[in-house]
């Protein structure tokens, strides 16, 4: 089917259909706001986020120590995923999908992305150690549990298998990303949230920021067989293998497929510029 003909079926005379046009205007609405952040609002937002996902860690561990069931612990760990979306914070892994396609929109530049990435990930880092220190102070039983799950993660050595898990990790809260641009609908974005946390906590995929913080639980119980430099290592591989898994598996493949309703957001901001 044509662009012409697409445009002439469709409501939003767009060369994409109807309902990827309105996600892709709330994309670049949204990345553009986000890009343009001061450097406190990219700070302040990110340890909203460290200290909302660190929440949901509690619930995590609680349900897990008390079921011994990964997957029904993973589904009360979408608290952290729904305070997340309900508080408007921000995860450096939800930085993939929307940010990136404005920033090839040309609505925002490389800089502003690398400047949101890595405030949002120290933050995210520095938000939830405070909050997983609180943790253990406050509920010392779970301490073994913790431990426990944090050992499976910053001893795990840099193999296929863990490498994959870290792609699949970084590929599927992008895609949460995806699945909440692409409603109006807050039941939808819910649920979007829900089932990613049962697919990335509940089936143990490897996180740069969630298990992150499982570590750092670990580490202020002083009881860990692991240390500052376990994590870094684990650390290093695991931000490599969500980013690959974010941008190649689902922002590429959504820019391609909105490659011509990108084209003309980057014609009409050189002509702005030509002005």
């Amino acid at each position: 089917m044509s662009e012409t003909t697409l445009r002439q079926l469709g409501e939003s005379n767009s060369p994409i259909e109807d309902e990827l046009e309105y996600a892709f205007i709330r994309m670049l609405s949204e990345g553009t706001q986000r890009l343009h952040r001061s450097w406190r609002g990219v700070l302040v937002t990110g340890f909203f986020g460290g200290t909302e996902v660190a929440l949901g860690v509690l619930a995590y561990l609680s349900v897990l120590d008390a079921t011994h069931r990964p997957m029904l612990a993973g589904l009360a760990f979408s608290i952290g995923f729904l305070a997340l979306l309900l508080g408007r914070s921000e995860l450096f892994t939800e930085g993939f999908l929307v940010p990136v396609t404005t920033v090839v929109a040309k609505r925002g530049s490389i800089r502003q992305l690398l400047k949101l990435w890595g405030g949002t990930l120290c933050a995210n880092l520095i938000g939830g150690w405070v909050i997983m220190w609180l943790i253990m102070t406050g509920f010392p039983q779970l301490h073994s549990q913790t431990i426990e799950s944090a050992t499976h993660y910053a001893t795990a050595p840099m193999t296929a298998q863990t490498l994959t898990l870290a792609v699949l990790g970084g590929m599927t809260i992008t895609l949460m990303t995806r699945m909440q641009h692409g409603t109006d609908s807050m039941p939808g974005k819910i649920a979007a949230a829900v089932a990613t946390a049962f697919l990335l906590a509940g089936l143990q995929m490897f996180h740069s920021i969630l298990d992150s913080l499982l570590i750092f639980g670990a580490l202020a119980t002083g009881n860990a067989p692991f240390g500052y430099l376990d994590w870094l290592g684990w650390f290093g591989y695991t931000v490599a293998g969500n980013v690959l898994g974010g941008l190649t598996f689902v922002t590429l493949l959504r820019l391609l497929r909105s490659k011509e309703r990108i084209q003309e957001e980057r014609t009409a901001a050189e002509d702005s510029s030509a002005k």
